[in-house]
């Protein structure tokens, strides 16, 4: 089994435009956990003026995973559609977008996850995989259940493609309810609590909500049990590290300091990727 070597609280900070999260991955604390580049849970509602208006990306994955409200994206291409509860987008940036994400009226709450891409993946077109919760496959069984947005538990498996072999697992315990999950050997891998209180790896680590928990990279098998008295509700994520230099200035994350000055040249001249930079503004982030 593998053992729980470091367990961080995450707590509120401000981004965006008005908007709260609390930094897991990313923070001083937590930065090389190859290929994890930032976790945030985020909050906000238009109504408060929260959100994250136009803002550009290269060389990454954004995962944006909706828990409560709606969540609408906008970006150059032309592209606009909007999350709600339970419902993924997993966005390639490759070599350039630029979009806004802007929460509803209502509390809007959920994880976005960033995935650093290979050498070869990072200039390429940019992409979407879009799942309705309803698409995303489940799994139950001994009062755990979950959804499989990336990899494979309990014998299902889910249809996101992953550049970067990543696993990305909800799960919900009942109270003493346990389990195991296997990922593969060497991977990095971590969990989000966001409810209950849960014991951890083979050290037993007891862990409450809105805690990382990073895991040693030998062995294959992560256990985890319910030990609270009230549900308990935590994502399980691991990837196979690229093992690259990475250099990462904001929203450009590549392999050098000269490709990021690359990066930060064509988005101000509004070419190689961003063309279309200099004359879209999107709707809901300029309200």
């Amino acid at each position: 089994m593998k053992k729980v070597t470091q367990v961080l609280e995450s707590r509120w900070q401000s981004e965006g435009r008005g908007a709260k999260v609390r930094r897991s991955i990313g923070r001083p604390e937590l930065r090389s956990l190859d290929p994890f580049l930032m976790l945030d849970e985020f909050q906000g509602s238009s109504t408060e003026g929260a959100g994250f208006p136009d803002h550009p990306h290269r060389g990454f994955e954004t995962v944006s995973y909706l828990l409560e409200g709606e969540f609408t994206h906008e970006d150059f291409t032309g592209r606009k559609g909007t999350l709600r509860p339970g419902d993924l987008q997993w966005m390639t940036a490759g070599r350039g977008i630029v979009h806004s994400e802007m929460p509803g009226p209502m509390l809007t709450r959920g994880l976005q996850l960033w995935v650093n891409l290979k050498r070869e993946f990072k200039m390429v077109e940019p992409a979407y995989q879009e799942h309705t919760a309803d698409q995303i496959v489940k799994a139950e069984q001994d009062g755990v259940s979950v959804k499989v947005i990336a990899g494979q538990s309990m014998g299902v498996k889910s249809p996101v493609r992953t550049r970067t072999p990543t696993y990305f697992l909800d799960f919900r315990l009942e109270p003493q309810a346990k389990f195991t999950q296997t990922v593969p050997k060497d991977w990095t891998t971590f969990v989000y609590t966001l409810l209950g209180e849960v014991s951890f790896g083979s050290n037993q680590k007891q862990v409450k909500a809105h805690h990382t928990v990073v895991f040693s990279s030998e062995h294959e098998d992560v256990s985890f049990e319910n030990t609270g008295t009230d549900s308990a509700h935590f994502v399980l994520i691991a990837g196979q590290p690229i093992k690259e230099p990475v250099v990462q200035r904001g929203p450009f994350v590549m392999n050098t300091q000269a490709e990021i000055m690359q990066a930060m040249e064509d988005y101000q001249l509004s070419k190689n990727g961003f063309e279309n930079a200099r004359k879209w503004q999107s709707v809901e982030g300029n309200k």
